[in-house]
Order: C-alpha cells, then structure tokens, then sequence
C-alpha cells in the first residue's frame, strides 16, 4: 500500500499483484535463457564436446522449471481477472477440467498469500510471492530498472514500464482520530 497527500491509502487490485508476480516469473525466466547463451571460454573440449557433463542439461531443467512457473503465473492472472476455466482450457489445448484441476492451487495459493490474516510464508519461493503480492510498489519499481535495462530498442517504454500500469483500487481513506 501506499499513501498519497490527502491521507488515503491506495491499494494495488488483486489483478494487478497476480500481473506483477507473472512479469516477475517472466523476468526470472529471461535472466535463465539469457544466461544459456554465451559459450565460455573454457566451457569445451577441443572437439566441441562439454567439460563438465549434465550442466548444459541443468541450465535447460531450470530453464523449464521457470517456464512452469510464469505458466502458472499467467493462469492466475487470468483467473484474478475473472477469465473462467474454459477460455483457459481452450488456450491451452485441453479441457476445461483439465485446466482447473492442473491450476487451481496455484490460484488458491496466491489468494491466500492475499489473505489479511496469512502470517510468514514458510517455503523461500512462497515468500518470495507472499512479498511480491503483498509490496507490489517495491517489486515494480525493481522491474522497471530490469525492464529499461533490457528494452534492446524499445523506445515506447517510458520511465516506468511496470509500476506506471499497475491498476490501483480506488483510495480509502482513513478514520482521523477525534480531538
């Protein structure tokens, strides 16, 4: 949350932390395919063939694990955003059903990682979305510098490429304590 000069406080929509922890999973996700690019130095034998077997094959599993992730990510969003479980189910080739029993926890998790009364996320990665979804202003303004350090020509951008496009609720403003 955040507050503004008149003493309201502004609330990010439960949509807009669900887009956020989605543009995190995708830049998580640029940063790992990224990092397969470049062939180091020492990185082969003489014919070609990799130093150290399996670490290619690593990079490429954690490459995966994080396109799970955004995945996961993007049918929360949607789901936050009140798309039901057939328009979901029809973009990705399956049935309905399928779709919802594939991502429903997802959703449940992150609704209570919303949740006022969720205490300390107990897992590093559910803390990590626990923070996202609760500092969503933080978060944003760290995608904004990654954002514009990566735009590769993109001019159209502005200064504030994630948090300028967060959709806020409306202020609420606060009781004023008596004289």
């Amino acid at each position: 949350m955040i507050e503004n000069g008149a003493g309201a406080t502004v609330r990010y929509t439960d949509a807009a932390r669900a887009r956020l922890v989605m543009a995190y999973e995708a830049c998580e996700l640029a940063d790992l395919a990224r990092a397969c690019v470049p062939i180091g130095e020492h990185e082969l034998n003489p014919e070609g063939t990799n130093r150290s077997p399996g670490t290619v094959l690593a990079d490429a599993a954690q490459v995966t694990g994080a396109v799970q992730r955004f995945l996961e990510a993007a049918v929360v969003y949607e789901r936050m955003g009140g798309t039901d479980w057939q328009v979901i189910g029809d973009v990705l080739g399956v049935p309905a059903r399928t779709a919802r029993v594939r991502f429903a926890m997802a959703e449940a998790a992150f609704r209570e990682l919303l949740s006022p009364e969720r205490g300390p996320a107990a897992g590093e990665a559910d803390g990590l979305r626990a923070y996202m979804a609760r500092e969503p202003l933080e978060v944003a303004l760290d995608l904004d510098d990654w954002v514009l350090r990566h735009k590769d020509g993109d001019s159209h951008l502005g200064t504030a490429p994630v948090s300028g496009s967060l959709v806020r609720r409306g202020p609420r403003r606060r009781a004023r304590a008596r004289p």
